[in-house]
């Protein structure tokens, strides 16, 4: 197999020369790192990585590629390289198939050779179809057309192609849009602390559905950690590689590695998920209003005039040179011309005179940062708008009260994903996480917990001791559960979702149940804890008493492919809170019933005509669903 550029240049260092007098007497190898296809649970492939003399100064790529370069033989060793890994690939007769890497300028120096290299890896026995080409980049593409061809004719005797560290060198969506690759490769930098890095999972998600988009594979490199694994697995992701998955050897590996066996029923993991404060925040410029300013030397009563043939104009600004000097609000002018003669007296008058000194805000400011600046001003000091300006230049008006509608909606949004009391998820997060479970077709438990009395106490002792004991139970359930197992959600209020792959389960929500009661000591009176409970007015003003608070926890079991989507399964889970509150003091009600693809409302009709089971009874883990 003949794969030797007509390169022959003279070497001009020791390294050099040593890489030429190795490449003659051919003392390359290769080694193999196997891809595992995560849904199949084996190796579909295995990536060629070639070396020199152990225990020499050229053995690792770095240094071969590093003498090549300097001996002006990069495209010579690059082919040696494909050349050595195909025959001792062929060797061991792997039915894997095989990804060789190679630039885009060797790419196309090799073209004129695609029917050699056709005849000689059949002659070999291996198949032009179990080839996939990985592209390395070291140089930019200035002609994608002739890139497409050189593509098209390798593609046309069966090989396919791969890109190398998606995120790295081929950073841009052009080259992915251009070349097409049967695979792409996802740079081992966001596989790194994925499993607690929010950010790089966002990337890798939104490289997955651009993979989709296109027709490609993803490749997740550097994958060493079965938190890793996990999440990869759960995003989607089918193939993987890295140590985690298996180590480069001469001899290619055939069995999976501890990891992925590990792996294979583990938990569907609970992924990161960024606090609301991490998300993007509008801009200030998205309250612009574009309002023509008027200069100093503009008169009282011109200032006057625009504000009649504009009703609903509040404020004018003064500028000079595309300098912001000052606001005049209709209240003040108007103000100032009550007054008998004054119209008379300062109508012709600067406009200055009635101007008050402007809030600056630049338009790349965001939103919140702008309202946190003007709550932190004395009354006096905040008019009802703004100037906004473009590196110091006057460019509009923002008003007060739109900065305060987009605050509280931006708010709402924000509760929804994270419940600004306990900064645990919101209604958002707990319906996705749900939806994971179901579609994964995973079985787990659901938990709703609910605060009993907790109005009475509310009004009794103050929203600030009930917010102190909503605050406690989310972090006594946060403490409990298992990490990256169990996840806890605030849906509002005293109201919190646990959905639980534990296998103690069980053990764990009587043990916030115990903790709860243990800790009421420091949220109700001596004398009212002694007494379970206290006397309070009704709406009537009636003495009525009132228990202390306690804890309700209703479970479902949701097994694989019984719910449709989270709605079933919230609907479920409220109904089994309305029979844990129906027992005396904190409880846990278990629905023990296994129900298998019924419908919400065939499931709530079950649940109503059942009595609750004695919470002792013997219950399948949530894993024999």
């Amino acid at each position: 197999m003949n794969l030797h550029s007509d390169d022959n240049v003279a070497d001009a260092s020791p390294h050099g020369r040593a890489l030429r007098r190795l490449m003659e007497r051919r003392g390359l190898h290769a080694v193999y790192q196997p891809i595992l296809d995560l849904r199949q649970g084996r190796h579909f492939a295995c990536e060629a990585l070639i070396r020199g003399p152990e225990a020499s100064v050229l053995h690792t790529p770095d240094a071969l590629f590093a003498a090549a370069t300097a001996a002006q033989c990069t495209h010579e060793l690059e082919w040696l390289a494909v050349e050595t890994a195909i025959l001792q690939f062929a060797e061991q007769q792997s039915a894997l198939r095989l990804f060789v890497n190679m630039s885009i300028g060797c790419l196309h120096a090799s073209r004129r050779r695609l029917a050699a290299i056709r005849h000689d890896l059949l002659h070999l026995g291996v198949s032009p179809s179990r080839i996939v080409i990985e592209l390395t980049e070291n140089e930019s593409v200035t002609d994608f057309s002739d890139l497409q061809e050189t593509l098209r004719d390798f593609r046309q005797i069966g090989i396919q192609i791969a890109m190398d560290d998606m995120g790295e060198g081929f950073s841009n969506l052009r080259m992915w849009s251009e070349v097409r690759p049967e695979f792409v490769k996802i740079d081992r930098h966001f596989i790194s602390n994925i499993d607690t890095d929010p950010l790089k999972l966002h990337f890798v998600r939104a490289m997955h559905e651009i993979a989709d988009a296109c027709g490609s594979a993803l490749i997740a490199e550097g994958v060493e950690t079965s938190a890793q694994l996990a999440v990869l697995r759960d995003l989607g992701i089918p193939y993987l590689q890295g140590f985690g998955i298996a180590r480069p050897h001469r001899v290619i590996a055939t069995t999976c590695g501890s990891l992925h066996v590990a792996a294979a029923n583990d938990n569907i993991l609970v992924l990161p998920s960024p606090p609301h404060a991490e998300r993007r925040m509008p801009r200030i410029d998205q309250l612009l209003h574009e309002v023509p300013p008027v200069s100093p030397d503009t008169d009282n009563d011109a200032v006057y005039s625009i504000f009649a043939h504009q009703p609903a104009l509040s404020s004018v600004p003064v500028v000079a040179d595309g300098r912001p000097l000052g606001l005049i609000t209709r209240s003040a002018l108007i103000d100032r011309f009550a007054r008998p003669f004054r119209r008379e007296l300062y109508g012709k008058r600067s406009c200055a005179m009635a101007m008050e000194p402007p809030l600056l805000f630049d338009e790349a400011q965001s939103v919140q940062d702008v309202a946190q600046i003007i709550g932190g001003l004395r009354g006096t000091e905040v008019c009802d708008s703004f100037i906004i300006t473009r590196q110091g230049r006057y460019r509009g008006i923002g008003f007060l009260r739109e900065l305060m509608a987009i605050i509280t909606d931006m708010q709402i949004r924000a509760a929804r994903y994270a419940n600004p009391l306990t900064q645990l998820p919101g209604n958002v997060p707990i319906n996705e996480q749900m939806d994971r479970l179901i579609e994964a077709r995973h079985g787990f438990v659901a938990a709703y917990c609910d605060l009993d009395h907790f109005k009475p106490y509310n009004d009794a002792y103050g929203y600030r001791r009930g917010d102190r004991m909503i605050q406690q139970l989310g972090a006594l359930l946060s403490d409990t559960v298992a990490d990256h197992k169990d996840f806890v959600g605030h849906v509002g209020g005293d109201d919190f979702v646990v959905l639980m792959q534990s296998s103690d389960w069980e053990a764990r929500l009587r043990r916030v149940i115990a903790e709860f009661d243990a800790a009421l000591a420091q949220h109700v009176n001596v004398e009212h804890l002694g007494a379970g409970g206290y006397f309070g007015e009704d709406r009537r003003g009636q003495a009525v008493f009132h228990p202390v608070p306690a804890l309700s926890i209703g479970c479902v079991m949701v097994q694989p492919e019984a719910f449709a989507a989270h709605y079933d399964v919230s609907a479920a889970l409220s109904d089994a809170k309305k029979e844990a509150k129906r027992i005396p003091g904190s409880a846990l009600f278990i629905e023990r019933r296994q129900y298998h693809g019924c419908g919400a409302q065939e499931l709530l009709s079950g649940i109503k005509a059942v009595a609750p089971a004695p919470t002792s009874a013997k219950l399948l883990p949530c894993w024999a669903m």
